[in-house]
C-alpha cells in the first residue's frame, strides 16, 4: 500500500477512534529549541540555549498541574548536556515524554542551502530529509535511553515523503499538522482544509496524526474555512472579522492568545467533541528576551498565569491530562 502524502486532506474515513474511557483529554506539547531571531535570517551558528535553565521551573511547574509534558525537542537541545539532564531525569520519572523535531538549517547532515524554503524540512530531497531525522532520532535515543515515538516538524513543515520515513523509523505519532494555518507563501504546506480531529495517515493505521489545536470562533465559524480564506485576500480583512465578532481563529498557544480567548476556544472544541486537546509552544518562551511573546519577565510570568487559568478550566470541565502512550494505547495504534 502506498502511504498518503501528510499535504492531502484526508478523507472522512480516516479519523481516529479513541477508546470509550479516554474521554476528553489535553496534551501539552513543548518545541523545545534552540534561541534564534525569528525576524532575521536562517542561520547554522550563532544560536543561544540559555533558557535550558528555566525548564526545570517549567517541569515543576506542569507536575504540580498534572500536566504531563512531550518535549519535542531538536538537534541543539540533544547536544546539549544540561537540556539532556534536565529532561531525560523527568523522562525516566514518568512525567513527560520525549519526541523528535527537525530543524533542518542546525540538523547535519548540511548538504543544503541555508533559506526559507529549505527551513521547511519536508521540501528537502527526501534522501537528505530522511538523513537529517535519522540522525536526530538516533541521537535522542542514545541521549535519553528511550526510542522516542512522537514527531512533529519544525516550522510545520511536512513534505510529500515524511509518512513513509516516520514510519520506517517507528514513529507512531506525528503533531505536524496545524489546522487553519497556511504557510505557502514561504513555500510551506497549506493545512486550511485539514481536520481538528486526529486521523490516520493512510489506511494502514500505523502513522496517527494530532493535529495541533486550533478552532474558528465568531458568529460565521460554521463556514469558517471559506470566510477565512476571503478574509485573507483583503487587507486587514482578518482583522476586521474579528473585531466585528464574525470569525476569529484561536490557537491554543500562549504565545499570542489570551487566557480568554483560549478557554473560549477550548469550549469551542470541546462542544465539536474534539477527543484530543494539543497545546502548544516554544521553549525559549521560557525565559525573558528571546521571543516577542515573552521579551520581559512579566511576560514570562504570563505565560504561567496562562496556563495556571487555562488547566483550571480544563479541569473544570473534565478534561484529564495524557501522555503518548495513552494516546497509542486507546487507538489501538
Amino acid at each position: 500500500m502506498t502511504t498518503a502524502s501528510m499535504l492531502d486532506v484526508p478523507p472522512v474515513g480516516r479519523a481516529a477512534a479513541f477508546s470509550a474511557g479516554f474521554g476528553q483529554r489535553v496534551l501539552l506539547t513543548l518545541d523545545t529549541e534552540e534561541e534564534f531571531d525569528w525576524t532575521g535570517p536562517f542561520r547554522r551558528t550563532g544560536y543561544g540555549l540559555s533558557h535550558v535553565e528555566a525548564i526545570p521551573r517549567f517541569q515543576a511547574f506542569c507536575e504540580t498541574l498534572g500536566a504531563h509534558p512531550v518535549y519535542l525537542v531538536d538537534w541543539p537541545i540533544v547536544q546539549d548536556q544540561r537540556a539532556v539532564d534536565i529532561i531525560g531525569d523527568a523522562v525516566r520519572r514518568g512525567t513527560a515524554d520525549v519526541g523528535v523535531q527537525l530543524h533542518p538549517w542546525v540538523n547535519p547532515p548540511f548538504d543544503e542551502d541555508v533559506g526559507v524554503h529549505n527551513s521547511f524540512a519536508g521540501n528537502l530531497p527526501p534522501e537528505l530529509e530522511a538523513a537529517k531525522f535519522m540522525a536526530l532520532r538516533d541521537g535522542i535515543e542514545n541521549a535519553f535511553g528511550t526510542a522516542p515515538l512522537i514527531y512533529r516538524a519544525g516550522r510545520y513543515g511536512l513534505g510529500p515523503h515524511t509518512a513513509e520515513l516516520l514510519k520506517r523509523a517507528g514513529i507512531r505519532v506525528d503533531t505536524s499538522v496545524r489546522p487553519l494555518f497556511d504557510y505557502s507563501d514561504q513555500g510551506g504546506p497549506d493545512y486550511r482544509r485539514h481536520p481538528l480531529s486526529p486521523y490516520w495517515v493512510d489506511g494502514a493505521m500505523r502513522l496517527l496524526e494530532l493535529p495541533v489545536t486550533s478552532v474558528h470562533s465568531g458568529l460565521l465559524r460554521g463556514m469558517g474555512g471559506p470566510v477565512q480564506r476571503i478574509g485573507e485576500q483583503l487587507p486587514r480583512g482578518m482583522g476586521m472579522l474579528s473585531r466585528l465578532g464574525l470569525l476569529e481563529r484561536i490557537a491554543l498557544t500562549p504565545e499570542g492568545v489570551s487566557s480568554e480567548e483560549a478557554v473560549r476556544g477550548i469550549d469551542i472544541a470541546l462542544d465539536l467533541e474534539l477527543p484530543l486537546l494539543v497545546l502548544s509552544f516554544h521553549s525559549p518562551t521560557l525565559a525573558p528576551g528571546h521571543t516577542r511573546y515573552a521579551a520581559t519577565e512579566a511576560g514570562v510570568e504570563a505565560v504561567y498565569g496562562w496556563l495556571s487559568t487555562v488547566y483550571a478550566h480544563l479541569e473544570a470541565r473534565g478534561v484529564r491530562s495524557c501522555c503518548v502512550a495513552d494516546i497509542i494505547a486507546s487507538t489501538g495504534g
